[in-house]
């Protein structure tokens, strides 16, 4: 049997799965958005799925820049949708915290699973769409299922990251879809991030969806404790131990307590006015 060339092996960036390596040109074409570059070196039989440093794969490269047409390139040639990196981090996680929509909504379209198993060392794809602010993208993950108190051993909920990162609009999603307001980590409520950020906002919205004024962290502080003296965010909440709310903020409270998580979808299926519905939603 005649032994083949060396000189006549493929690179070692070609084939179905790939090895270890620095970092191919497919993860470079992948990771500028490249799309004719990348399309070619697919083309050419360059493996969508070389691992390189960190175990990250193009997609992860594509994924965390946003770059959506690579993203669908990468897929359709069989790219593993769910690879993860040494971080336990998947595509979707790249693509939520870079707040690609189009990317995340690729993902999901091929399969991508939006409640990876969590590690000591990466959030969900909720949690980082929530760190970045990215609220569209926030809306998409709960849509498909994400889980509203999937809990990370360094933020806890994606209610507490949309509440220390101060993004308004993530917490009203999260809120609206049913996610627990008095959730804990270490006993630190969200409402004590919403009172160090000052953002009486936030601290609006986690009150009237009846969040605990008087929980204490385990420092034995509440919510105003964390505050800044004499900022908007303590007298908001020097405001609302003041005074009760009121009976339309606690029949909201007490309609959305009854609903949970069933809210988003029947909250649209109750014989109300559109203007009620709204309040309801938090809208």
């Amino acid at each position: 049997m005649a032994v083949q060339n060396q000189n006549q092996n493929p690179p070692a960036d070609y084939g179905d799965i790939g090895c270890w390596a620095e970092r191919t040109e497919v993860h470079k074409a992948a990771s500028l958005g490249q799309a004719s570059r990348l399309q070619q070196l697919i083309q050419g039989g360059a493996s969508v799925n070389m691992v390189a440093v960190d175990s990250i794969t193009p997609l992860h490269e594509a994924c965390a820049r946003g770059q959506a047409p690579c993203v669908k390139l990468l897929l359709d040639a069989g790219a593993q949708v769910d690879a993860r990196n040494v971080d336990g981090s998947t595509p979707l996680c790249e693509a939520s915290a870079a707040g690609s929509l189009e990317s995340v909504q690729f993902l999901l379209e091929r399969g991508a699973t939006a409640n990876p198993a969590l590690t000591s060392r990466t959030a969900s794809p909720l949690h980082e769409a929530c760190m970045g602010g990215n609220s569209e993208c926030v809306q998409l993950l709960i849509g498909v299922g994400a889980r509203l108190e999937a809990y990370d051993l360094y933020y806890g909920t994606p209610l507490h990251v949309a509440c220390s990162h101060k993004h308004t609009d993530c917490v009203r999603a999260l809120l609206t879809a049913g996610a627990k307001v008095n959730a804990a980590r270490l006993h630190e409520t969200p409402l004590h991030h919403a009172a160090k950020s000052s953002s009486t906002a936030m601290i609006q919205l986690l009150v009237e969806a009846g969040a605990d004024l008087y929980a204490r962290d385990k420092h034995n502080r509440t919510p105003l404790d964390c505050s800044r003296p004499g900022s908007a965010s303590a007298a908001c909440l020097q405001e609302y131990q003041a005074a009760p709310l009121n009976l339309q903020q606690l029949s909201r409270l007490a309609v959305r307590r009854t609903l949970g998580t069933r809210a988003p979808r029947a909250i649209g299926q109750l014989d109300t006015p559109t203007l009620i519905q709204s309040y309801l939603r938090y809208q």
